[in-house]
């Protein structure tokens, strides 16, 4: 019987139903070009060294520094706010530009967590850090996705942090450190809802940091009306659902999750199957739910 693999899904890239779902991702281009220059860099830090030959002669010395960057990528924000699609998205976009072939993006399960044996966490998560290498070989690249880091990788030095989070924070480390040899063939995006909660070491680690938060109204205007075209609201029904998905009172502004994964299927169940999806569905049910709590980033 083989062993249970450490990933959720291993996804051939680049991958169409990737770039589908890219252009689902509210802000993905901005994202991705605010980024894309350091990701590239990163991704083709084996490179440098015959582009200074080229440019510099071989004399740039600030080339060897950032060849020695760590393929680690931070995605910190609030729950529900596109951490983990947007990281899918941009590693798939990232390997269509360089025409790899044979690329994996792997996503990592939380059963890497194990079932509470010694010495377990730390040995299911080096063998998935080694079973992505190993998929890179000598001339592929490879993509992994750690969702929830914090649970993975918060400080060593919390009080309530056991010796088995200990070791899963020294095994990460080690891995994210081993990936250098691949010449950023290899990279890992880390996604969480809690930066201040990771192991210092790690964030210090990370070439690249960006933040996601709640939508604002601009944003949730747009993406009502690239979801909802085909009802055609009109500018007032449009600022309505901004303003009932807004922050109001005690309560936050809503997610792109909340919205798209309890606002539009509480509208739909109000009118399938006997009517059409209108705006008045729609206002009801954001009426009537709330947005999903802050996660606090302490």
């Amino acid at each position: 019987m083989s062993e249970p693999s450490p990933f959720e899904k291993e996804t051939a890239l680049p991958d169409e139903l990737l770039f589908a779902r890219e252009k689902t991702l509210l802000g993905f281009k901005p994202r991705f070009d605010k980024i894309h220059d350091q990701l590239r860099l990163l991704l083709n830090s084996g490179e440098l060294q015959a582009w200074n030959n080229k440019h510099h002669k071989g004399k740039l010395a600030v080339t060897e520094l950032v060849a020695e960057q760590y393929p680690l990528v931070i995605f910190h924000g609030d729950i529900g706010t596109g951490k983990t699609a947007m990281a899918e998205c941009i590693a798939n976009r990232l390997v269509a530009e360089s025409r790899s072939e044979d690329s994996i993006l792997f996503k990592l399960s939380n059963r890497v967590r194990g079932g509470g044996l010694v010495g377990e966490m730390g040995t299911l998560l080096a063998d998935a850090f080694h079973k992505v290498a190993q998929s890179a070989g000598k001339h592929r690249r490879a993509i992994l996705i750690i969702d929830e880091g914090d649970s993975l990788g918060a400080s060593r030095v919390q009080e309530h942090s056991h010796h088995e989070d200990k070791v899963a924070v020294n095994t990460l480390i080690q891995g994210v450190d081993r990936l250098r040899d691949y010449g950023g063939r290899v990279v890992v995006f880390l996604c969480t809802n809690r930066l201040s909660v990771l192991d210092p070491a790690l964030r210090r680690r990370a070439a690249i940091i960006e933040e996601f938060r709640r939508p604002d109204a601009e944003q949730r205007k747009a993406l009502f009306e690239m979801d909802l075209g085909a009802l055609e609201l009109d500018a007032i029904q449009l600022e309505a659902l901004v303003k009932a998905t807004g922050e109001q009172n005690d309560n936050p502004a809503w997610t792109y999750s909340d919205i798209r994964t309890r606002l539009y299927p509480r509208a739909l169940s109000m009118a399938f199957p006997a009517q059409a999806l209108n705006y008045d569905h729609l206002i009801e049910a954001a009426q009537t739910l709330k947005a999903s709590p802050v996660m606090e980033d302490r």
